[in-house]
């Protein structure tokens, strides 16, 4: 029998509602995607989208979608997206970047506008196509070619190309590091698990037990948020190809990759490098009702932090959980569902460490006392983004919508949904079923 709690409505204060949210599979880089752009992903969740809902085009007043690594030809790919999957080309489309946190952060936004009264209908989501990203001439290279660009004579051209030297022509390669710090991701997880003594077998261990709940859910049809591809030239995909229940003795046998040789952090045990995308649909209460759609969830009330990047870079969800929690009004014990973002084992695992930890919340989050660990009974039941996959861009529509169909299968009220970001970054957001 459901539990019924208060409702987090505020007098004066507009609701808004997920209508739906749907994204295209999930796949390793590399493959069905490889060939595409970014914007063909995202125009296919968009379709997805419009396909599930049967939203008239013309009555979305705003698209946002998030990104993380921009090709440079589409870089408002918002809005390109959207005139691919015939939208209005009367309404706009903005990008916004926030490392992992993009797709949420394209979320709020919409919240903020729906709220504010200048939209009534929003479109949000996130893409990413790791199979294919910039790769830039060294500067010096790039230099040559504009100053070559604008040399008028044959001499001047001679001269510019004589100076040109070997070493030019390395080329400056993305990487999943910190500006700041200069740090790969991965350093980062592996020395906060040391931090917080997290073992490689717990880091094993949780990461089969992702890929586990995941093939179940796959298996049991729950994953109902994915909507099949036909992939130009090739097959439709229906499914997310990185779900992989392995053995611990397959995982125990893996080297270290980041810290070697005696890091814990492995390939087994961190997500790993993904295409895909995710759109949603997001309206006011009122329009939803009006149009005569069931919503599924309400979006309530919801935080971003951000800490030291260099030694807390990965603890987003640990300040984001007590902040959103007092905000609502609620308790950890409040919460029926729980999705958090998986970057890595050892970051989901040190996370649940330092949320359970009077010694961290007195000394570095100037809190009496601790939030408390969420239960893994209701943590991330059916796979995370360590099994998933995790598209940077795309991830936080998938963590919300998650949320709300698991809310409905499991009679529960109120979700909470949070992530860490590069840039020591965070956001955390309670999503509360609509009264079914």
């Amino acid at each position: 029998q459901p539990k019924t709690k208060k409702s987090l409505g505020k007098t004066g204060v507009k609701n808004v509602v997920v209508v739906e949210g749907v994204r295209i599979p999930f796949l390793q880089s590399g493959t069905s995607y490889a060939d595409l752009m970014p914007h063909d992903l995202a125009r296919a969740a968009l379709q997805g989208l419009l396909t599930r809902t049967s939203v008239p085009r013309d009555v979305v007043d705003y698209i946002v979608y998030g990104t993380v690594i921009q090709e440079v030809k589409t870089s408002n790919v918002a809005r390109e997206a959207a005139l691919g999957a015939g939208f209005s080309d009367k309404t706009p489309a903005h990008t916004v970047t926030m490392a992992c946190i993009s797709s949420n952060q394209a979320m709020t936004t919409g919240v903020g506008m729906i709220a504010a009264g200048q939209c009534d209908v929003v479109v949000a989501g996130g893409v990413e196509l790791m199979s294919d990203v910039p790769i830039r001439h060294s500067r010096k290279m790039r230099k040559t070619m504009l100053t070559l660009n604008r040399a008028k004579t044959l001499g001047q051209k001679l001269s510019l190309i004589s100076k040109i030297r070997p070493d030019y022509f390395t080329p400056e390669l993305p990487a999943v590091a910190e500006f700041s710090a200069s740090e790969t991701m991965g350093h980062s997880a592996d020395r906060l698990a040391a931090a917080f003594g997290v073992s490689r077998l717990e880091q094993d261990e949780y990461a089969l037990r992702s890929h586990t709940l995941a093939k179940k859910a796959q298996d049991e049809g729950l994953l109902q948020d994915v909507v099949p591809f036909k992939v130009p030239g090739k097959d439709t995909v229906t499914k997310d190809n990185g779900i992989r229940p392995s053995s611990l003795e397959q995982m125990g046998k893996l080297k270290p990759a980041f810290v070697k040789p005696y890091g814990t952090v492995t390939a087994a045990n961190s997500s790993f490098l993904t295409d895909g995308a995710s759109a949603m649909l997001i309206m006011s209460e009122e329009k939803a009702l009006a149009m005569g759609y069931k919503p599924k969830a309400y979006l309530r009330d919801f935080v971003y932090v951000s800490q030291d990047p260099k030694d807390q870079l990965l603890l987003g969800p640990t300040y984001a959980t007590p902040k959103v929690l007092e905000k609502a009004g609620l308790t950890l014990g409040d919460i029926d569902v729980f999705e958090f973002h998986e970057a890595f084992a050892g970051q989901i695992l040190a996370n649940l460490k330092a949320m359970d930890s009077d010694w961290f919340a007195q000394n570095y989050m100037g809190r009496k006392s601790k939030v408390g660990a969420p239960p893994l009974d209701k943590f991330n039941t059916w796979g995370g983004s360590l099994s998933l996959g995790h598209p940077f861009g795309a991830t936080g529509c998938r963590l919300v919508i998650t949320a709300a169909h698991r809310l409905k299968k499991e009679g529960g009220q109120y979700g909470l949904v949070a992530a860490c970001a590069a840039g020591g970054q965070g956001h955390a957001m309670i999503v509360e079923l609509y009264p079914q």
